[in-house]
């Protein structure tokens, strides 16, 4: 059996460009720096020491909503758009270049596991989300791992249909969710299904993390009922190793827009501050981590579309080209980052800076679902085989 055709260009046509262009002249209209400041960082006080979440704009989101965005990822048979795998990486592109503080990367990515479901019980739910219900995944434990021996939610099966009990961890822009996707155990089994927010005996605690523009929560489930037809999938494992190459890709892409946001602003940064009666960008201290960071933030970007464009061909070496792009994309938000502060100079390090936004933002997203070190490993394994201790 031949594997399938990955398109030229890796299947980026005007169709993508055209959604790419769109999502950069809104967000740059809707969410411009200095609203972002305000939102999501305008005193240190109430975040870290008071615990308030960071904010963010729901008619923002309303109007993502009518745009369609999260449709996207929907097939059209549930009536979304069904849209090139590759034109949402795209789209998340440009919603990390913006730091964007909503619900809609969580949405895609639910959407995403639901559609590597039971197409008929999943589809329901997907026509929720194409409609604009905010939704995301609740899937690891403690650990950060999806497998069924490891799930730390327990099903029961009653006559109402799945009791769980349990605790999910790790659940991304969970405050801002109409709806979990979550995985829960049953036996050697384990199985997907969908929990409202407002559903009795579950409870969301809010984590402390370091990103501004995005809430974390843990899940506690205590006798929550989850009727039959919210049981989306008998075999969550083969579902989420099917979703897992594009959940890779759609972080990946996220941190190659706060990557380059980084990148464009201290190369601005460097071309208007002066030392010595020259500007910092004349100096080859300043220049060559700048060159270098292009470079980072370009190959990971490449390794991204190829592995979007591998998920949108069916193609079996998805995956390992996921981890590849997600091993990139973090290695190349950790030197952007450092750099970008450090170039800054003195100011690099302040809450005035914005620098520190897309910073911390990054930073959540290099360990996110594992960092580069972790998709390494996993690739290692892959290729060359498990190494005897």
């Amino acid at each position: 059996m031949t594997n399938p055709v990955v398109p030229k260009d890796f299947g980026f046509g005007p169709d993508e460009e055209m959604l790419r262009d769109l999502a950069h002249k809104f967000l740059a209209e809707q969410m411009p720096i200095e609203k972002l400041r305000t939102l999501a960082a305008p005193d240190p006080v109430p975040i870290y020491e008071e615990g308030q979440r960071p904010g963010w704009d729901e008619a923002v989101w309303k109007q993502i909503v009518e745009l369609g965005w999260p449709s996207l990822a929907v097939p059209e048979a549930a009536g979304g758009t069904g849209f090139s795998f590759v034109g949402v990486v795209g789209l998340v592109e440009e919603v990390g270049r913006h730091a964007l503080p909503s619900p809609l990367i969580a949405s895609l990515n639910a959407s995403l596991v639901l559609r590597e479901a039971d197409r008929e019980r999943a589809g329901p739910w997907l026509a929720r989300l194409a409609d604009g219900a905010s939704t995301s995944l609740a899937i690891t434990n403690s650990r950060g791992s999806w497998t069924a021996e490891d799930s730390e939610v327990r099903a029961t099966s009653t006559s109402e249909g799945l009791r769980l009990d349990g605790t999910s961890y790790f659940v991304q822009d969970a405050f801002k969710s109409d709806l979990f996707v979550v995985a829960a155990r049953e036996g050697e089994t384990l199985r997907l299904c969908v929990v409202p927010r407002e559903s009795a005996g579950l409870t969301l605690e809010q984590d402390q993390i370091l990103d501004l523009t995005r809430d974390q929560a843990t899940l506690r489930f205590e006798g929550v009922t989850v009727p039959e037809a919210a049981v989306v999938c008998e075999d969550a494992a083969a579902a989420l190793r099917r979703a897992w190459p594009a959940l890779l890709c759609v972080v990946s892409a996220d941190l190659c827009g706060t990557s380059e946001w980084q990148l464009q602003t201290t190369v601005e940064y460097a071309k208007s501050r002066k030392q010595f009666e020259r500007q910092l960008g004349f100096f080859q201290a300043v220049k060559h981590p700048l060159v270098d960071a292009m470079i980072d933030i370009d190959r990971a970007r490449s390794l991204l579309y190829h592995a979007a464009s591998l998920v949108d061909a069916g193609h079996p070496d998805a995956l390992n080209a996921a981890r590849m792009a997600k091993s990139a994309a973090s290695d190349a938000g950790a030197y952007v980052s450092g750099r970008s502060v450090q170039l800054h100079g003195g100011i690099g390090f302040t809450w005035e800076c914005d620098i520190h936004l897309f910073f911390k933002r990054s930073l959540h997203n290099q360990t996110l679902y594992g960092d580069g070190v972790h998709q390494r490993r996993h690739l290692a394994d892959a290729l060359i085989g498990p190494i005897a201790s």
